[in-house]
């Protein structure tokens, strides 16, 4: 997982398994994109697994955002969960971001 400043905009990338054993690390992502004060995009394209913890998150994220959050390239594993769970309707589910203003990152960190 990364947490990517930008200079419009901060991006949270996940990949591989968002479960339990990540609690940590994704409360410091929400924390770490909450005190920026930008709007959030979370980049789920290399996602491969996602339990409750990962649907907790972005639901954590899309109420505590001021903006409203962006799920960006959700595979499918992701997309029925966000149907069955109706988090989806929470965000903007965002197919191909080719539409999006480039993102240009300032800073970068990994928890």
């Amino acid at each position: 997982m990364h947490v990517i400043v930008g200079t419009d905009r901060t991006r949270i990338v996940l990949s591989g398994e968002v479960d339990a054993d990540l609690g940590p690390e994704l409360q410091e992502a929400t924390a770490e994109a909450e005190q920026r004060g930008l709007p959030i995009e979370v980049d789920a394209h290399h996602v491969t697994f996602m339990d409750s913890s990962g649907v907790a998150f972005l639901a954590r994220l899309s109420i505590r955002s001021e903006h409203r959050v962006r799920l960006l390239r959700v595979p499918p594993t992701v997309r029925f969960l966000l149907e069955v769970t109706r988090i989806g309707e929470l965000l903007d589910v965002v197919d191909d971001d080719d539409t999006a203003e480039p993102f240009e990152p300032v800073d970068s960190t990994t928890p």
